[in-house]
C-alpha cells in the first residue's frame, strides 16, 4: 500500500470515528431528550464528561511518539511497520477522545441541559482533531 493510500485511509476512518462519536449523542437527544427534567446526576455526569478529557492525555503521548517514529521511518524499511504501529495508537487515541461525547449521550436520560451537553460534544471534537495526520508526514 503507497503512503498515500495509507494517508487517505487514516483520514477516512478519522471521519467514521467523529461520526461514531457524535452519533450516539444526537440520536438519543433527539429520541429521548425532549422533554426531560434535569435530575440529580446531571451535573455529576458532566463533570464526569470534562473529567474524562484526562484520559487522552496519556493517549496523546503514546501517539505523538509514534508520529514522530513514522516520520523518522519514512523511506526506509521500517515505514510500513511504523505505519501500523501509528495507526493502533491512533484508534486507542480516538476512542479516549470520544469519551465525553459518549458520557454527554447517558447525560441525556439523567436530563443535562442543551448547554453542557454542546460543550462535552465540542470537548470530543476538538480533541478528535488533534489525532488527525499531519500534511508534513509524507
Amino acid at each position: 500500500m503507497t503512503r498515500a493510500a495509507v494517508k487517505r485511509r487514516l483520514a477516512l476512518l478519522w471521519w467514521r470515528q467523529l461520526a461514531l462519536t457524535l452519533a450516539p449523542l444526537l440520536v438519543i437527544n433527539f429520541m429521548f431528550g425532549i422533554s426531560r427534567q434535569p435530575g440529580v446526576l446531571a451535573m455529576p455526569l458532566f463533570v464526569a464528561g470534562l473529567a474524562s478529557l484526562f484520559v487522552s492525555l496519556p493517549l496523546f503521548g503514546g501517539y505523538k511518539r509514534a508520529l514522530f517514529a513514522t516520520a523518522k521511518a519514512l523511506n526506509t524499511a521500517d515505514e510500513p511497520a511504523a505505519w501500523l504501529t501509528l495507526a493502533e495508537r491512533r484508534r486507542a487515541a480516538l476512542l479516549g477522545a470520544g469519551l465525553p461525547a459518549w458520557i454527554a449521550a447517558l447525560a441525556v436520560f439523567a436530563g443535562l441541559e442543551a448547554v453542557p451537553l454542546v460543550l462535552l460534544a465540542l470537548a470530543s471534537i476538538v480533541v478528535l482533531y488533534l489525532y488527525r495526520i499531519p500534511r508534513q508526514l509524507g
